[in-house]
């Protein structure tokens, strides 16, 4: 894999294979620097696997990547330091002066501003995650990589959690990769939804919606159609 610095994301080739399995299979992709993309597929598509390699998790795949040199992910799973107070888990790796203050600067946008103090496990699974988010968001990221971040969220935490996001993209405007299983929060955050299938980009989906975007407005309605059809779910169940 060569990576190389780009101000978007361009990515050519992408290849992985694990044994006689190839999830990713020449991947192209672009995402130019401040657009939201969110990347859908079935269970094992290689949604992860895609992402790993753009965050350079993934030594092992191939092809060319033009990536920008500040990166952040945020995963499902907080993986906060139990030991460490919340301002030591937003600047874990950060190197610099004024640590505190910029851990502090991070979790006030989130929210969390009186929580900086506090022991992770005393934190709900909302707050959790956003603490992770005031991680990604202190190292000032030009692509911003998450990977399933409200998977483990009850809906209403999810509902906020997403605002919170469209929020901070609006306001720092990095480039993003949303890996997700749901539908409605691709169209609801992303400027193009892409269908990953049998190792390829299979359908890319621009969704030119005003935002905020409503649930019940005829145009996302028939997007969300659309894509419900590209992952093989015919029917609704609503």
């Amino acid at each position: 894999m060569t990576v190389t610095l780009h101000e978007g994301v361009r990515v050519r080739g992408l290849s992985r294979s694990f044994g006689d399995r190839t999830v990713l299979d020449r991947v192209d992709l672009d995402i130019a620097p401040g657009e939201f993309v969110a990347l859908l597929g079935a269970s094992g598509s290689g949604k992860s696997t895609l992402l790993r390699a753009l965050g350079g998790l993934d030594p092992q795949a191939g092809g060319d990547l033009g990536l920008p040199d500040r990166k952040a992910v945020v995963y499902q799973e907080h993986r906060l330091l139990p030991w460490a107070r919340v301002w030591k888990n937003v600047v874990l790796g950060v190197k610099g002066p004024d640590l505190k203050a910029r851990a502090v600067a991070a979790l006030t946008e989130v929210g969390l501003k009186d929580r900086a103090e506090a022991w992770p496990l005393t934190l709900s699974g909302g707050e959790s995650q956003r603490v992770a988010l005031a991680r990604a968001l202190v190292r000032t990221p030009q692509l911003l990589l998450l990977d399933e971040p409200f998977g483990a969220l009850d809906a209403l935490t999810r509902m906020k959690a997403q605002e919170l996001v469209a929020d901070l993209w609006a306001e720092h405007r990095p480039a993003v990769l949303l890996v997700t299983h749901d539908v409605e929060e691709a169209l609801l955050l992303a400027d193009r939804a892409l269908l990953l299938a049998d190792g390829r980009l299979a359908e890319e989906i621009t969704v030119d919606l005003p935002r905020p975007r409503a649930l019940d407005h005829p145009d996302f309605v028939a997007l969300r159609r659309r894509l419900l059809s590209g992952l093989g779910v015919e029917k609704e169940n609503r």
